[in-house]
Formats: structure tokens, sequence, C-alpha cells
């Protein structure tokens, strides 16, 4: 049997080139800049990948004659990012990075009519409000609130700023007993103690202050004394907040519930709150599921906000609807529509809302006439739009593709896109890209099925290559054209490898009742369907059924964990990333229960519920006597989600039988890898292990 090789990075050695100073203790900041990377032949590799500007938010101007956004830039040598702000025409013109500093620059908006640019800097854990003029200069601080910022919105009116910030809202040990100010101990006596990534101490409010133009004052908690969160965790931000058109309302997002009642309910609400009663009204009562992100119109008569219907399904179907302010009907606007809507924008007459939804495998841009609830596809093509907003008779909106990272386009209201920023120009024009294939195959139940199938560069049909199913996560995140800097499709294919990437049952964009199969099923139909996707490709000339790879993370590394005891010799290889292995384990060592019952079925000791029984029985480590097959596994020991065990159980099953395998601990990381080095040494781990067992 292949040697043991265990991998564990070290916190200390990634940040050994950042320096810090003794006085403060705060660590020096670098100057993180576009990197001019040149690339030894023309496959993609980490490096190239981590040398990518990743281009953030995206704001027009009053005057609808500018645009701002902001790209990140990452160093692997300081092991860090930063990010910048550029501005540009409408048109795509007169590009220009306006800002050049070793503080982030974040959220940038356009305030004072067009003639300033608010943001958000600051050193970790100190971020205020500035603003600049759009040329970069003028840099000044507008807020000195005593905690940090986490995002802001001027109301219209620009006397009154809406902010994020953190509350204490569980003691610590030495709030307990003080003698003990350095104990490191965490007492509890509910659920909810951990979340995603961290120990739970404390909760985002939204707070609202006067502002004079210069400065903020009057400083106000809009949900004092109430221990929940808005936004919510671990994701929401400022979407989940908004002014009304008359600077006197706030809509804010808010699970009003704590411990147990939260880790087992998705119920959050819309409230507008009052500035002048400072009173709140919930105004998607009745409603059981996520209920997130307002958005008033125009003209102030409607508020639109995404809905879910069911408590506990936090993949239930997300739906537009819009509330007349006069008369309180609620309208779901988007029922025609058998997908979720995910982000949206106002048309400025307020009868048309323009949003973005996947369908077969890509996201699009559409229309919903307000009144008539009428539906209009406007963009078509192999690529996800990812955001949208207004500018004159135009869109101005991010889109990717498995290709190409995001860059911002211009889209007219016949679909015509116009690309603006050529953000990573000179990389592409180094690197020669694999063809992405849309293929349709039947399923064992006589369904069709959309499988994307990604090529070497310089394919040469002739040939034979090893083949890599991809098994995504979620469980349900499509598998549509998106573009990732770790399970990156172009660059799996530069390793010569063909990948399979399958929309298998249980992923949206192909209606509720294929999104909502795989809930209570994880070792049934959605396993076949991988296995008829696999199968069908490995039967074309120019792949080697021999040389076989399965890889995925989260639920793609369930999946992973699955078929290491059910492949029946198919596979040569497999790579799990934070997958679960111990399904009882995990109903217990997870945090958001809601989700564990809802796709579970419910705790493993309800013997009598049929559905339970046959969630469990497809518990990975059941199946471990049957593995034969070498195995990496990886795991962040800041995952809160998936906890860590999970991946060092499925590592000491797999070499307790002698099985290969490897294990890559990252122990300053969560469920995601997000630090360059890490990054970097995950895909050489990755590619180190494929090549290894496949060629």
């Amino acid at each position: 049997m292949k040697p043991i090789n265990l991998v564990i990075m070290s916190t200390a050695l990634l940040l050994a080139s950042c320096t810090t100073n003794n006085e403060t203790g705060k660590t020096n900041q670098v100057l993180i800049e576009k990197s001019n990377i040149q690339i030894d032949g023309k496959k993609m590799t980490p490096e190239a990948l981590w040398a990518f500007g990743r281009i953030g938010g995206v704001e027009v101007s009053p005057d609808e004659k500018q645009i701002v956004y902001t790209v990140a830039y990452y160093s692997v040598p300081e092991n860090k990012s930063n990010r910048e702000v550029f501005v540009m025409n409408a048109n795509g013109s007169d590009n220009k990075q306006i800002t050049k500093t070793p503080f982030s620059e974040n959220e940038v908006t356009w305030i004072k009519n067009g003639s300033k640019l608010a943001f958000l800097s600051g050193e970790s854990g100190s971020s205020q409000v500035w603003e600049m003029n759009p040329d970069g200069t003028g840099r000044k601080q507008l807020t000195n609130y005593k905690d940090d910022i986490e995002g802001f919105a001027f109301s219209p009116d620009e006397k009154k700023l809406l902010f994020i910030s953190q509350i204490k809202v569980l003691d610590s040990t030495a709030d307990k007993y003080p003698d003990l100010s350095k104990s490191s101990g965490i007492i509890r006596n509910d659920l909810m103690y951990k979340h995603w990534d961290e120990w739970v101490t404390t909760a985002p409010h939204p707070f609202v202050a006067g502002f004079d133009g210069n400065a903020i004052s009057n400083v106000t908690d809009i949900l004092e004394g109430e221990p929940y969160e808005s936004p919510m965790k671990p994701f929401g931000g400022i979407e989940q907040l908004a002014w009304n058109t008359t600077s006197d309302k706030i809509a804010y997002t808010c699970k009003k519930k704590i411990g147990k009642e939260y880790a087992l309910s998705t119920n959050s609400d819309i409230y507008i709150y009052d500035l002048k009663t400072k009173q709140a009204i919930n105004i998607t009562e009745g409603n059981m599921g996520y209920d997130t992100n307002p958005k008033y119109s125009p003209d102030g008569k409607s508020i639109a906000w995404l809905s879910m219907e069911r408590d506990g399904y936090e993949s239930d179907w997300n739906r537009l609807f819009v509330m007349n302010l006069e008369t309180g009907e609620k309208r779901f606007v988007s029922k025609s529509l058998d997908s979720n809507v995910d982000d949206y924008t106002w048309s400025k007459d307020a009868q048309t809302i323009y949003f973005t939804s996947v369908w077969h495998g890509k996201t699009q841009i559409y229309a919903v006439d307000v009144a008539s609830a009428t539906i209009k596809a406007l963009t078509e093509g192999v690529h996800d739009y990812a955001s949208v907003a207004l500018c004159g008779d135009k869109m101005i909106a991010k889109r990717h593709s498995m290709s190409m990272a995001d860059e911002i386009y211009a889209v007219d209201m016949n679909g015509q896109a116009t690309q603006l920023t050529y953000e990573n120009k000179h990389i592409y024009d180094q690197l020669e890209m694999g063809r992405v294939e849309e293929r349709w195959m039947k399923t064992t139940d006589g369904k069709d099925m959309l499988t994307w199938v990604i090529y070497p560069p310089e394919f040469d049909p002739n040939k034979k290559y090893p083949a890599i199913l991809y098994c995504t996560g979620g469980p349900q995140n499509a598998v549509s054209q998106f573009w990732s800097f770790r399970w990156n499709m172009q660059m799996m294919a530069a390793n010569d490898y063909i990948i399979v990437a399958p929309n298998r049952r249980g992923l949206p964009g192909f209606g509720l009742e294929w999104n909502e199969q795989i809930s209570g099923d994880y070792g049934g139909q959605c396993m076949r369907d991988l296995f008829t996707a696999i199968d069908v490709m490995a039967k074309e000339p120019f792949i080697d059924e021999e040389r076989l790879g399965c890889v995925g993370a989260s639920f793609g590394g369930y999946t992973v964990y699955w078929m290491a005891g059910h492949h029946e010799k198919r596979f040569k290889a497999f790579i799990s990333h934070c997958g679960i292995f111990n399904m009882e384990v995990q109903y217990l060592d997870t945090e958001e229960m809601f989700f564990a019952n809802w796709d579970m079925a419910g705790p493993y000791w309800d013997k009598k519920n049929p559905a339970v029984a046959n969630t469990y029985k497809n518990s990975p480590h059941l199946f471990v006597e049957k593995w034969d097959t070498p195995i990496l596994c990886i795991h962040g020991e800041k995952d809160l989600r998936v906890p860590v065990s999970q991946g060092t159980m499925a590592f000491n099953a797999a070499r307790l039988q002698d099985v290969p395998a490897e294990l890559l601990l990252f122990p300053d990381e969560n469920h995601w890898v997000l630090k360059p080095q890490n990054g970097i040494l995950w895909q050489r781990t990755f590619f180190g292990w494929l090549d290894k067992w496949l060629k």
C-alpha cells in the first residue's frame, strides 16, 4: 500500500511575511497591487488564478454618467488581499483606478448628488465611513463610531446614516468571573453558541444616526435591548435593510429568535421601523420561511422582498413579493417562473422589476411587469449574470462564466450586452481556455439532465484522457456557469482532465420538483444521476474509463464519501473537501438545526419515521468496509457547519483499512479556503493527488 501523507498548514508560517508594531500590536498593512504575472505556457495555473483581480460592488452615479466599482487584488507572498476603487464612464471609457492605499475600500456608493463617493475603510476591526471626490482626492473620514462599521446606507435626503455594527449579546467568562479575565473557557446553556466559523458573543444590529454632511450624531440602535440579528449571520449585509423614499422609515430583515428556537427555524420577517415613533411593524407575519432583502419602489408606494414559504427549508423557492403600502395587498409576482429570484432592482417608474434567475444551468436577467406579473427573459447565452442595476435605458450587470471571472456589462432592454471592463484581459490573453459543452442525458428514471463537460485546452479527440466527476455542494447549489477561485473548471481542464459536471437531482433551475427531490434522499436518485453522468461520458472514445476520479465539497464531499462505498470500481481516486462522513454525528455537531431537520428528515433517534431511517442508513461511515480506493480528505478547523472531525474520521477510517489516503488540514480556514497561500497549497495538493493516481 502507498504510504500515509499528512499535510498540516501552520498559521504562523503563512503570516511570517507580515510585521507587527510592538507598541500598538496591530499588523502593518501591505499595499497589494494588480499583478503583471507572466504565464509560462497557455494553461491556467494556481498562481495565475490568484493573480486575477476580483470585481466587487458596482454603483451607477445619480446622473447615470459614471460607474464606480471595486477590485480586490491578492498577494501570495504576503498572504493578503486589498480592495481598490475604480471609476469609469457609463460606456466603459476613461476607466481609472482612484485609490492606492494599504487599507481596503469597500461598499463604495455615490453621495451628495454624485459629487462625492462614500466608502468603508480602516484596519481590521475599526472600519469607518469615509468620503472622497470621484477622482480619489479629498479623502475625509465621516464617522468615528466606537465600533467597527460593517455596512451602511445614507437616507435619500442624506440627513441620516443607517449602518451595521455588532453588539454584545452573550456574556464572556470574564463577565461572570472577573478574576478569571485570561480564561479562554466558554460557558453556554442554549443552542446557537456557534455559527459558521465563530463562537457567538455578538449580533449585528442596524443603527441610525443624524448626518450633517460632515459627521454623524444621535446614534440610535433600532433593535435596542433585543438580542436578535439584523442583518442575519453569516452572510447578510446592507442588502437586508432599506430606506423608504421619504427618509423616515427603514425596512429591515430579522429573525427574532435566539438559542434553540433560532437553530430550528428559518422564519425571518421584514419589519418597517418608523424613525418618528421608534416603533416597528412586521409586514410578513404569517409567512413561515425566510423573508429577506426589502427594496422600496422609487415612487414610495410599494415595497418588494424575497420570500420563502416553509419554515426550516433554507433552499425553498425564493419568490419575489410586492406589497402595496397604501392597501397592504401582497402579491407573488414571480409565480409564473418555476425558479428562484436572486438579485433584483426596480425600474424608475415602479412598473417593472428586473431580476436574475437561474434556468437550465445559466443565470439570466428577467423583467416582471408588476401589475400583470408577466415575466420576460431579457438575456440569453452561456453565462451567469450576478447583479443588475439601472443606468438610463440600459442595465449595468456583472457577468461571469466557467471561462471568465466577473466583468461589468451594459445590457440594453433587448438583452444585447456590451462588455465595459477588461480587468483580467492581460491574463486571458496568455491563456487558452478549454471548450465548455452542454450535454443532456437520460437519467435512470427517464428524466432529462443537463451536464456540463469541460475539455482540456488543445483537446485531441484521438487521445484518451482521465476524467473527473464534479459533485456540487449545497446540496441545492446550481451547477450553472459559475467561476470559482478554488473549484475552477478551467484549472482542472488545464491539468489535462475532462470535467463532468452534472445538474443532478436537487438543484435549482429545473423546476421545483427537480430541486426538492433530494431532501431526505441523500443516497438515492441524486447518486444515480451522478453515476449516469460519468457512465455516459466514460463510453466516449476520448475518455479512459480506467482513469476516472470523483471530487466534491460540502454535500459534494458527502457524495465522495458515499461514492467510496458504492462506486463498484468506477473510480481510481477520490477527493472530499469538508464533507459529511458520519450523519449521526453531523446531526448533533452542526449549528443550524433547521437544515439537518429538513434535509435529514429529523434526528436519528426518531426510529418510527421512515424518512429518517432512509437518511441515516445512507451515512457514508456505514460503508467504509467497502472502501478500496485512494482518497484525499481536506478540512478547515474553523468549519463549524461541517466540523473538522468529519474529515479526520474519514481519513482515519481509510488508513485503518490500509486504503491510501492523505489529509490536508487548515487550522485557520472555515468551510472555504480564503487565504492566498492556503489556496495555492489546496490546488497543488488537489492536483498532486489526482496526478498520482490517474496519470
